[in-house]
């Protein structure tokens, strides 16, 4: 197999980067910034630059957790990467 025919069965429209965010349309995730933070929180939007609607957002720094929003909008050029289906975060009491 080429290695054009491989890059064309990984990047069938199935499995683009786009395409695998809006299927988590609704569901939790957590983004991490080129600068460390993360926030968590249930995506409701993402756009074709990947600027992303958090509702319940919580924002995080070396697992400490420093704020809760209502709903947040993440500049898509300062994610660093995004992971998805994680499980929110337990507060400590």
């Amino acid at each position: 197999m080429s290695s054009a025919e491989v890059w064309r069965k990984l990047m069938e429209p199935s499995k683009k980067p786009l395409n695998v965010l809006t299927r988590q349309m609704n569901g939790y995730i957590a983004i991490i910034l080129k600068n460390g933070i993360e926030y968590r929180g249930t995506m409701v939007h993402c756009d074709n630059y990947m600027n992303i609607i958090l509702n319940g957002a919580s924002e995080h720094h070396d697992d400490k957790l420093l704020a809760h929003y209502g709903q947040v909008l993440v500049r898509g050029n300062n994610i660093l990467y995004i992971a998805l289906n994680v499980m929110p975060k337990k507060e400590a009491t």
